[in-house]
Parts: C-alpha cells; sequence; structure tokens
C-alpha cells in the first residue's frame, strides 16, 4: 500500500483514484478547494498530476515545498485549445510540461506518463482490440520503477510499458496529443492509445 495523492478531481483524477484505490492503496483526491492540493500533497509519497495541462505548472509550482523529496506523476498534456474546445497547439513547443514541472521543482522526481490515452485506459488497458503501450520519461530510476509497479496495479503488463529515458522525452509523447482532435472528430470519443507495434 502506497500513499498516494491525486491533484484534480474531474474524470481523469476520479477514475484514477477509484482504480488505485481498489488495488489497495490508500488515495486522497484534492479538488479546488484552498490548501487542498497542499494538504494532500504533504501526507503522499507519490502525487498525480491529473489538473488541466495549461494551468499544471502555477499550480504545482506553489507547492514546491509539499512535492519535496516526492514522485510527481504527470499524466496532463498543456495544450491551448482550439474553437471546437479541442487541443489546437502546444503550451510549451520545443519542450514539455513535464520539463518545465522539472525545472520548477528540482528537489522532487518527476514521471511522465499515461498522457498518450483517453482517460478509460489509464485504468483499464485491457480491454482495447490491441496492446496499448504506456511510455515512461523521467530522470530519476527509482522513481519510474515506482511508476512502473503503479501501472502494473492498474492492470498494465510489463511488456507494454515503455521507458523512453529522460525527461526530455517527455516532448514527444506530449507532442502525441495533437492526433487527438483529428482521431475523435474522426472516430468520437471511442477509448484508444498510442502503441508501439513490433
Amino acid at each position: 500500500m502506497t500513499m498516494i495523492a491525486v491533484l484534480g478531481n474531474g474524470r481523469v483524477g476520479g477514475n484514477l483514484a477509484a482504480a488505485l484505490a481498489r488495488a489497495g492503496h490508500e488515495v486522497t483526491v484534492a479538488d479546488r478547494t484552498p490548501g487542498a492540493a497542499a494538504d494532500a500533497a504533504r501526507t503522499a509519497r507519490i502525487v498525480i498530476n491529473a489538473t488541466p495541462g495549461a494551468g499544471s505548472l502555477d499550480r504545482l509550482a506553489a507547492l514546491r515545498e509539499e512535492l519535496r523529496d516526492k514522485i510527481l506523476v504527470d499524466i496532463a498534456n498543456a495544450t491551448i485549445d482550439g474553437p471546437d474546445g479541442l487541443p489546437g497547439d502546444l503550451i510549451y513547443p520545443g519542450s514539455s510540461l513535464a520539463e518545465q514541472l522539472q525545472e520548477a521543482l528540482p528537489e522532487t522526481r518527476v514521471v511522465k506518463t499515461l498522457n498518450t490515452m483517453l482517460f478509460p485506459v489509464m485504468t483499464s488497458p485491457a480491454t482495447l482490440s490491441q496492446t496499448p503501450t504506456a511510455f515512461l520519461s523521467g530522470e530519476d530510476p527509482e522513481a519510474k520503477q515506482t511508476v512502473h509497479e503503479l501501472l502494473t496495479d492498474l492492470g498494465w503488463h510489463k511488456e507494454w510499458i515503455t521507458d523512453l529515458g529522460g525527461i526530455r522525452t517527455a516532448r514527444a509523447t506530449e507532442a502525441a496529443i495533437l492526433f487527438v482532435p483529428h482521431l475523435v472528430r474522426s472516430t468520437g470519443f471511442t477509448p484508444f492509445a498510442l502503441t508501439i507495434a513490433r
């Protein structure tokens, strides 16, 4: 059992929190109530960023002390919405939200994952007709191993998880969000994930 704080109580955060609790972890969900995120982060070993990516950097940078020595699992994508509300462009072209978070939180171990799929797949990867891939990006090998184990608790087989390397590799997976509006317009909000076919 691990103490986990999920920052964000929307569909993504709620789905993850419920699945992690079912897996036996002690989970706290922080909403937008003043002080809720700080209280949740302070007592957790792992903090999951499920806040909207456009505001994540400001929200989490304000928690620098609470996030010291913690693992921060960043699943958000920082985008500018297009006219239909779907992602239109990246907020950090040539970088990534994960890199910005790691720079703002140097004493926090940031790991990027689960940002290349619609949210139901995060906790039910086996429901897809083909094998999905979850990518890991981060500087700390121990933190990535911990997140790897967390993913297996969510139903990800170890062979479905690919470690891409350092935090800089997150810019590639975050850029994949630009596929999403085209897929959604083409097929609707049908669960999908990017995968590597070998």
